[in-house]
């Protein structure tokens, strides 16, 4: 099972100060520990580098696991030019615990990991078929920005699952499914040519309406989810696209909600060999008793729906994924979202989603998370009541997080 939450204890040796190490270099020692019953595969390892970096700025790292380099990549998470975060992933066996030596640097490598993970934000240019590359994008709330970028927003993906989030007031993750595990974003730019299809390419495989589709944050209206409008601004920004993880920002600022004005970031961050996506909502002050919702859609209302009423709520329907009914065929997907209980007001429900109201008074940040399969995969689950299994074992993972403790060495 893949889970994302780390608790992380630092352990601040005495001699630290004292320290042979020149300020060029930094040698640390990473204990994760699996205190459930199950293998975690593809733990989320994350280390904050202002704790362990000062004097100096990392430009590489070096992870090993005994005799074995792991992949890694560090992360600038405010576009300042200095790296924050070192990331990577590693299987902890069941009530066991990986001890990792790591090496932070001040001078660059060339190395290259193979990547699991891919995003791409593009900007159409005025030529056909041929578009730019970019990071980040601003536009007042006003502006129709949903056909500015490539796929309509940033899209990112694991071996396993693709998304996009679309530039506008829906803010909605829209979903690609895969017959096969691989990356396919970067060929197929969301949308597969016959060619591609016919070398088993996935596609779009959910038409998300006006919906959440999976686990989009929305407000709150008291009856029903509404779009985040309106707003000063609205931006995206694409901060990491892997070889590990890839980090996406939905932005908002001045967002006219219940009385107040909220400046918002949404941040979806998906981990190599994860099909589900952390989500950060972000703000640059504490919530008062702000209401909002998310959930997963009742595709055309008639899904399947699973709910343990205490911050889970999954769904299994079928659909056009788009409004052209002679090219694509019906897909059917499983969706699932998982919110901490404490955030939890209510459950609910509107026309088009399963739903829970989230609040968090006094915090500047909450996070939950999202997930989805399709049927077309080869390797995923192919029935509701497989998904919904999935669901349940995949919400007790992320309940029983590994413990992370870093030291120096």
């Amino acid at each position: 099972m893949k889970t994302l939450g780390l608790f992380v204890s630092v352990l601040f040796a005495g001699c630290l100060a004292v320290s042979a190490q020149t300020v060029e270099e930094k040698n640390l020692e990473i204990v994760v520990e699996n205190p459930s019953d199950a293998v975690k595969v593809d733990e989320p390892v994350v280390v904050s580098l202002h704790d362990w970096a000062n004097g100096f700025t990392v430009k590489s790292a070096v992870v090993m696991d005994e005799e074995v380099e792991v992949p890694s990549q560090l992360d600038d998470l405010d576009f300042d030019m200095r790296a924050d975060e070192l990331a990577f992933v590693i299987d902890v066996p069941a009530r066991g615990k990986k001890t990792l030596q790591v090496t932070l640097s001040a001078k660059k490598t060339d190395k290259i990991y193979k990547p699991r993970v891919y995003a791409q934000m593009l900007f159409r240019t005025h030529y056909k078929d041929k578009y730019e590359k970019g990071y980040s994008i601003y536009a007042p709330g006003t502006s129709d920005t949903y056909t500015v970028l490539m796929h309509h927003g940033i899209a990112f993906e694991s071996e396993l699952v693709a998304y996009r989030i679309y530039y506008n007031q829906k803010q909605t993750t829209d979903l690609y499914g895969k017959f096969n595990k691989g990356l396919e974003i970067e060929e197929s730019l969301f949308y597969p040519t016959d060619e591609q299809l016919k070398r088993g390419f996935g596609d779009d495989v959910i038409l998300v309406r006006g919906s959440c589709g999976a686990g989009t944050l929305r407000g709150w209206d008291g009856t029903q989810a509404t779009d985040i409008a309106p707003v000063a601004f609205r931006g995206q920004r694409l901060i990491a696209s892997g070889p590990v993880r890839t980090i996406a920002d939905a932005e908002v600022k001045a967002w006219k909600y219940q009385g107040k004005e909220l400046n918002m970031i949404n941040r979806y961050t998906l981990y190599a060999g994860h099909r589900d996506v952390q989500v950060d909502a972000i703000f640059d002050r504490p919530l008062d008793h702000e209401t909002f919702a998310t959930g997963v859609q009742n595709i055309l209302g008639t899904s399947e729906k699973y709910s343990d009423h205490e911050g889970l709520v999954a769904s299994w329907g079928t659909d056009w994924p788009t409004g052209d009914t002679v090219k694509y065929t019906r897909q059917t997907v499983g969706l699932a979202t998982y919110i901490p209980k404490k955030l939890v007001s209510k459950e609910t429900a509107d026309k088009e989603n399963y739903l829970y109201v989230i609040q968090a008074p006094g915090q500047s940040s909450f996070r939950y998370y999202t997930a989805f399969t399709s049927r077309k995969e080869k390797f995923g689950y192919p029935t509701p009541t497989d998904w919904f299994t999935f669901a349940k074992e995949w919400k007790k993972a992320l309940e029983q997080p590994c413990k992370m403790t870093v030291m120096p060495r």
